[in-house]
């Protein structure tokens, strides 16, 4: 078999410590890039750019946020909905009171304001958690969308209500409005997608992370053996917050162009959620095979059911709906590192065959 270790030794502790300690795991790393950035670009159209890619990496984005927050540091929250609406609402913002500023640094400053907004209502969690903590942010959710709906600054006294997101160009490329090639949003997203991941990956492995995840499995004994809480749990929030509110800002101004706050409504909230339980809590990939899952389950539905076999559209959607709430039990109860976890017994059955695991 070519996944092997054999050879593959290590000559210091920088080595042993990198992210893809085996060759054939860095290979395929270098090799998916190399195909996301060289390639996809030159074969992908408007139908793959909306159905598939840019709600695939606009969601990766969000499900990173939230799982840093509920799957390495332990902090349920169901108001992800609210945090990307806070993105959307910032960057339009900006986008119409500095129109000479590059829509790129629009996207972090709306990750900056989302963060703010994060540590705000992460107060809390100083005092209550699980339950109490999960209705204390759901509660956020529903604060923030009345507060987008009933304040007509936030949408520029509008007389619909909806905000739209004006033409912004990239080495004069449009990424937003109506002129925007799929390839350049594609890259657009993509290099938030990357460059995000690389400082997730490296803030969980870090002293950060590892505080993150004492706080998670114990806080009592985390704060025993000197981890600050208020430090931990307050950097959670603002860094989980600052990566929905960059998936909220790409999500309205690059992939909507038009939105209302029902298109953050509870149900967002539930879909990035149930990304990371399938995906796997506490795991990047994770949140990259739930964001993939949920995505393509609906394209593969309608694609197969109702262009193929002739099912009725409404069947094939409750189909989903059926098929998504299974694997959340399921996953619960059997498996609750989700597919995370799958694929790393996979990869250790691998490394081992023949022999008997």
């Amino acid at each position: 078999m070519f996944y092997r270790e054999a050879g593959d030794f290590k000559t210091s502790y920088q080595d042993d410590n990198q992210t893809f300690p085996i060759k054939f795991d860095r290979y395929r790393y270098y090799f998916v890039l190399f195909v996301a950035f060289a390639i996809i670009p030159f074969i992908i159209n408007d139908y793959w750019a909306n159905a598939v890619f840019l709600p695939f990496l606009i969601y990766a984005i969000a499900a990173i946020g939230l799982n840093i927050l509920t799957g390495y540091c332990g902090q349920v929250s169901l108001g992800t909905g609210g945090f990307m609406a806070v993105g959307g609402y910032a960057i339009y913002k900006f986008m119409t009171a500095f129109p000479d500023v590059n829509v790129f640094f629009h996207v972090i400053l709306a990750g900056l304001v989302t963060a703010f907004v994060g540590v705000l209502f992460g107060l809390p969690s100083l005092r209550i958690k699980g339950f109490y903590l999960a209705v204390a942010t759901l509660a956020a959710q529903f604060f923030l969308v009345w507060l987008f709906n009933r304040v007509p600054w936030f949408y520029n006294y509008s007389a619909s209500g909806q905000i739209t997101a004006p033409e912004r160009t990239v080495f004069s490329n449009p990424v937003t409005g109506a002129n925007s090639e799929p390839w350049m949003v594609y890259l657009f997203c993509l290099v938030f997608l990357v460059m995000l991941t690389l400082v997730a990956r490296n803030l969980t492995r870090g002293a950060l992370g590892r505080s993150w995840m004492a706080i998670r499995d114990m806080d009592i004994a985390a704060e025993i053996i000197g981890v600050n809480p208020l430090k931990a749990k307050l950097t959670a929030f603002a860094i989980s917050s600052f990566y929905v509110g960059v998936a909220g800002a790409l999500y309205f101004s690059v992939y909507l162009g038009a939105a209302e706050t029902e298109a953050f409504g509870i149900t967002k909230s539930f879909n990035i959620l149930f990304m990371i339980i399938i995906g796997g809590l506490g795991s990047i990939f994770g949140s990259f095979a739930g964001a993939a899952f949920l995505v393509l389950l609906p394209v593969v539905l309608k694609n197969v059911l109702v262009a193929w076999l002739g099912w009725p559209t409404d069947l094939a959607a409750h189909l989903e709906f059926l098929i998504v709430g299974g694997l959340i039990i399921t996953f619960l109860i059997l498996e609750p590192h989700g597919l995370a976890q799958l694929w790393r017994v996979a990869k250790e059955k691998l490394r081992l065959w023949p022999f008997p695991y």
